[in-house]
């Protein structure tokens, strides 16, 4: 049995009240120091894999720069295959969608293709609806 420390249980904690929403490093080291808690980027970074190994926390790569973001993973959550991950170059929001149209392609790829992508690992770059319209990308809109 892991033993559990007020550092690992006070990240968990932060965690679940940022349920989600999406959250970096950063945004986790500064809430700790706002609180007046001494908390070192080492400790987050190990207590949020072995959240991510016990499938609390999701981790997504949403850049080539190796940063990447948690959400904690309560019943709502993103937590089945089928939900997939866009990311706003405009505004950076990263999107989660559960929709059977991007399951049918992702199936074709597998069954035509003999390629099965991994959704958790997967991100899709593209506008949001907000940054498109304020772009106006008219386009992105008549296809939503």
């Amino acid at each position: 049995m892991a033993y559990k420390t007020k550092q690992g249980s006070d990240i968990l904690d932060y965690m679940i009240s940022t349920a989600g929403k999406h959250v970096n490093i950063n945004d986790i080291s500064e809430h700790f120091r706002k609180c007046g808690k001494s908390v070192g980027t080492a400790t987050i970074y190990r207590h949020l894999d072995k959240l991510v190994r016990d499938g609390v926390v999701a981790k997504y790569v949403t850049d080539n720069t190796g940063s990447a973001c948690y959400e904690y993973l309560d019943v709502g959550s993103c937590r089945k295959a089928d939900c997939y991950h866009f990311k706003c170059v405009g505004c950076g929001k990263l999107i989660h969608l559960e929709c059977h149209e991007v399951n049918n392609f992702m199936t074709h790829l597998e069954q035509s293709h003999g390629f099965k992508i991994d959704p958790v690992r997967t991100v899709f770059y593209g506008s949001c609806a907000d940054c498109a319209e304020a772009d106006g990308d008219t386009e992105q809109k008549e296809g939503n």
